[in-house]
């Protein structure tokens, strides 16, 4: 089982919340349709998972994630929202508790890179999967990100966080892998989607970059590379300083590309 790189301080778990369907599934919107069974896998604290539950309703809509805090803050969401058919569990995307042939659409948002091995996580949303239903799922592959201007503590950032997610057991790059996984998964029909977020208008330039100001500093993973000797302490500071030098920057820019599939079960 591999280690959830980023934890679930609330550095983290506010962070995941700008994610809704349009900006992070739009490549899988035109399968979210009334009264279409949905299996969120990794729903974390809710927010894609709450919005797609509004489309596909009144079709039952359940969530899984392997952490307990998210599964509260993602029932805590639903209730916010008065979103009240979504059956949330706590469980793990290599061995799903659910039967074969459950869900019209099963999806998952940024978790194939997490898992210990995502050829099987995939193999076990096929195997939920209806006949004739469809597993979409996205992860954004790390090396292919590209900022502006190139500040040697951003570069350090990037490397740290690969040294980490891959000690964890993660692959950080899984968006060029998402077609290899899905055909080792047993998919034959499967369709692959480019995709990115663009930090760099002012308003996301200075969320996405006072939000890694804080989280390099609090979540798990600086906490980690602190203790495992990957980086010292007044590095991480470095780092934390050398985001917000790039948040007040008038020419900065941040991508993140995303690789997005939709398998046809």
């Amino acid at each position: 089982m591999a280690r959830y790189t980023h934890g679930q301080h609330r550095a983290v778990t506010d962070s995941y919340r700008w994610r809704n369907a349009a900006n992070s599934t739009a490549y899988a919107l035109q399968e979210m349709t009334p009264g279409r069974s949905l299996l969120d896998v990794g729903c974390g604290p809710g927010s894609i998972t709450v919005d797609l539950a509004q489309r596909v309703a009144p079709g039952p809509v359940t969530a899984v994630d392997a952490s307990p805090e998210a599964i509260e803050l993602a029932r805590a969401t639903a209730r916010e929202e008065g979103v009240d058919h979504i059956d949330f569990r706590v469980g793990d995307a290599h061995v799903l508790d659910l039967p074969d042939d459950s869900f019209d659409v099963v999806h998952a948002h940024q978790v194939l890179q997490h898992v210990a091995d995502p050829v099987r996580a995939l193999a076990e949303m096929r195997r939920v999967a209806r006949p004739g239903g469809v597993v979409a799922v996205c992860d954004s592959d790390y090396s292919a990100m590209y900022w502006y201007p190139r500040l040697p503590e951003l570069d350090t950032w990037m490397d740290l966080y690969q040294s980490v997610a891959r000690a964890n057991g993660g692959e950080p790059d899984a968006g060029r892998h998402m077609v290899a996984w899905a055909h080792a998964a047993g998919f034959t029909d499967v369709t692959y989607v480019a995709e990115a977020w663009s930090h760099s208008a002012p308003d996301h330039r200075h969320w996405w970059g006072t939000m890694w100001a804080e989280r390099i500093l609090v979540s798990d993973m600086g906490r980690q590379a602190v203790q495992e000797g990957h980086i010292t302490r007044e590095e991480l500071e470095g780092i934390s300083q050398g985001w917000i030098r790039w948040s007040q920057d008038p020419d900065a820019v941040f991508v993140v590309p995303r690789g997005a599939l939709l398998c046809r079960a």
